[in-house]
């Protein structure tokens, strides 16, 4: 079918060309008119801070949106100026609230709260802050030290990826086609791909939980792997075409086996992503949805728009080229791809053994992972949220960078007079530095107090202390009370989002491994084929993890990316890193494993088919990994940690896989197994569905090592 759909696309180039445009100007202007808005608020249904912070929007509306601090430097320098600016920040539209201004026992380091509307409206919260900020820009300029701490003031964000990813990835092409016209298509193909699932993007925000991140890593994926999945298919095309096809069976060639690749890749993908609705929170749901779609379009964009674009352009394919000219129908016999794999294929346990080996040396930190947000104090020295949490700390101590909401529920009869003594049960407790006194709420049916530890947030003693004060402490000072205390706030929500992505992950990836698992059985007939994959796709996914937590948890060679050690890694980072990973390493070893099985079929050669496969595509999913490098480590530019961490897992995960896994693992583990690698009980084969990826066996191509000045 995936033949005669590129034979009619080619036909009917235009027509095609088209209907790609319609839709993206059409999608773009839907987009643009009816984008959903943006929710970063999650709950985490059934914590003890989602309860805390249901209580607070009901009683104290004033202090359930976002909130952050001014912080003084110096109090003593001017008292009035700081009294007026206090003042005027009261005034601004969004800001719902300023606390009392708080001074240090020094006497000099000040700071006052500021608590902004419900953080649903994001746009008020943005005006609120940009508010503040115009206020506090003449106050420093007047010589007072004026800081902001809190998430809204953070400076920096996300580096302009997409454009260095492009840039970089049109290098590669340019390098490896040797041809600034073939270089081209998968970049225009990634590029409209990219359009049209941005635009779907905003539009599922209007029915989906849809997070402000999810259009840079919709691109970021969609870029991707719309690129590979171009790259793929135009490297078999030009190969059948230095063959003497046709032009149209060309085509029809290129995607009756790449394009089958292509597709059967992209679903894995796909459930790779709709994996993260297994977590069962609702903010989740559009990132899931969104990025899933942008895949879905670059498939769509592979099967359809590359063969159009092929026919209009033609055998000038290979125009504007660089480098010398080189025959083209290089055999898949020779070549160093080839010889790599007969090297391996002479000792393929001792390869295999030693590729094992650093996998799990590179994996063995993770072991140690400490799931939390980093708080501020991990900011560049240079920006006013980091200055701020030195100064809460100089002056109060680092527990006052993240109290702890005590929120009580005073509506059964009798139970407000229990408030004080919890309280003062509370700061009895070895690790509390201090406990505000209670404040009632308007109705008188809550009350809520403030809870200072000895320690920051990301310290592994406050994790303890919440934990012992929510299963020993509070339930024992409100036994027969009738009061109903949480502990809430940013900081014991951190923890408690930490500790429900760190329950529901394993979910999460078993899930993703077993339908992976299945879906690769239908395709290669083989048992050992798919448990090969999920379980080296894992040992990359590992290693990146325990690049993770030797850098951004230990401190190793923080500095070369401007990163300090001793915070924990982030609760998303694991699952997102699983989901886009996972999803990118199966793509590699279909292609690998398709062009294995093809060769297999024809020759019936297990140790030939794999020199064939290696030989046939190492040099396109180099390519294509080193594009997605590119991509992803864009993000280690940044100058956010969160964003730091991300990209350099990405970029680690994918490089390790591309190489290590792809060229030295696979061959390895398959010359080992020999036959038994496409082993199939005859009751499992009669059982499960056929996914035929692989080409015709007859039709016995030689596709093209991909490579510098190599005609088409």
């Amino acid at each position: 079918m995936l033949s005669s759909v590129a034979r009619s696309c080619f036909r009917h180039k235009w027509r095609t060309l088209g209907v790609w445009l319609i839709v993206l100007v059409a999608i773009s202007a839907l987009g643009s008119s009816f984008a959903g808005p943006w929710s970063d608020e999650g709950q985490l249904p059934g914590t003890d801070s989602q309860r805390a912070q249901d209580i607070l929007a009901r009683e104290f509306p004033a202090r359930s949106g976002d909130s952050g601090s001014i912080v003084i430097g110096d109090i003593t320098a001017d008292r009035a100026r700081v009294d007026a600016l206090l003042a005027e920040v009261a005034r601004v539209p969004g800001v719902v609230e300023v606390g009392d201004l708080e001074v240090a026992p020094g006497g000099r380091i000040a700071q006052a709260e500021v608590s902004f509307v419900d953080g649903e409206d994001e746009a008020a919260t943005q005006a609120a802050v940009d508010g503040v900020k115009a206020l506090v820009a003449p106050v420093r300029a007047a010589g007072v030290q004026v800081e902001l701490a809190g998430g809204w003031f953070s400076e920096g964000g996300m580096p302009k990826s997409e454009l260095f990813g492009l840039l970089a990835a049109a290098l590669i092409l340019v390098v490896a086609f040797g041809s600034i016209v073939a270089a081209g298509v998968p970049i225009l193909t990634a590029v409209v791909g990219v359009g049209v699932a941005m635009a779907g993007v905003s539009l599922w925000a209007n029915v989906l939980d849809t997070a402000s991140f999810t259009p840079q890593v919709a691109a970021m994926i969609g870029i991707g792997v719309g690129i590979d999945y171009a790259l793929f298919i135009l490297t078999r095309y030009r190969a059948a075409l230095a063959r003497g096809k046709e032009r149209e069976d060309a085509v029809a060639e290129a995607m009756g086996t790449a394009g089958r690749a292509v597709v059967f890749a992209g679903c894995t993908v796909v459930v790779s992503l709709l994996g993260m609705l297994v977590m069962g929170l609702s903010f989740l749901h559009g990132l899931a949805v969104g990025t899933s779609c942008a895949v879905l379009v670059a498939v769509l964009a592979a099967v359809t728009l590359v063969p159009a674009l092929l026919g209009v352009l033609g055998r000038r394919i290979d125009s504007l080229r660089l480098g010398r000219r080189r025959p083209a129908a290089t055999s898949t016999a020779t070549g160093f791809w080839a010889g790599w794999a007969r090297l391996v294929q002479r000792r393929p346990a001792m390869v295999a053994g030693a590729g094992l080996a650093v996998l799990l040396l590179a994996a063995a930190p993770a072991l140690a992972m400490r799931l939390g947000f980093a708080d501020q104090g991990n900011d560049p020295t240079t920006s006013t949220t980091r200055k701020a949490h030195d100064l809460i700390v100089a002056g109060f101590g680092a527990g006052s960078t993240g109290p702890i909401a005590v929120v009580m529920d005073t509506t059964a009869a009798g139970s407000a007079a229990a408030v004080p003594a919890l309280l003062d049960e509370l700061r009895r407790v070895p690790g509390v530095a201090s406990v505000s006194p209670a404040r009632a709420s308007d109705s008188g049916r809550a009350a809520i107090a403030q809870l200072v530890p000895t320690t920051g947030p990301q310290d592994p003693d406050t994790v303890a202390l919440l934990d012992h004060l929510r299963d020993d402490v509070v339930p024992l000072a409100t036994a027969g009370t009738g009061l109903d205390a949480k502990l809430g706030g940013q900081t014991a929500g951190g923890i408690d989002f930490a500790e429900v992505i760190g329950r529901r992950l394993p979910w999460f990836i078993g899930s993703v491994l077993a339908v992976s698992f299945l879906l690769l059985m239908g395709v290669f007939r083989s048992v050992l084929v798919p448990l090969k994959a999920v379980v080296m796709n894992l040992l990359s996914i590992g290693a990146a993890y325990g690049v993770l937590v030797a850098v951004f948890q230990w401190g190793w060679a923080g500095q070369l990316l401007g990163v300090d050690g001793h915070a924990p890694i982030e609760p998303w980072a694991p699952m997102m890193l699983f989901a886009i990973v996972f999803g990118l390493s199966m793509d590699y070893e279909v292609f690998l494993l398709s062009a294995v099985r093809e060769a297999y079929d024809r020759k019936g050669d297990n140790a030939e088919a794999v020199v064939e496969g290696l030989a046939s595509t190492a040099r396109v999913i180099t390519a294509a990994a080193a594009i997605m490098v590119c991509v992803f480590g864009t993000f280690v530019l940044s100058d956010v940690r969160a964003l730091k961490l991300i990209g350099l897992g990405l970029a680690v995960a994918v490089a390790v896989d591309a190489t290590l896994v792809r060229i030295v693992l696979v061959p390895a583990t398959m010359e080992l197994l020999g036959d038994a690698n496409w082993w199939l009980p005859r009751w499992l084969d009669r059982i499960l569905p056929r996914f035929k990826v692989e080409g015709d066996a007859t039709a016995a191509p030689e596709p093209e090592p991909l490579s510098v000045g190599t005609s088409a």
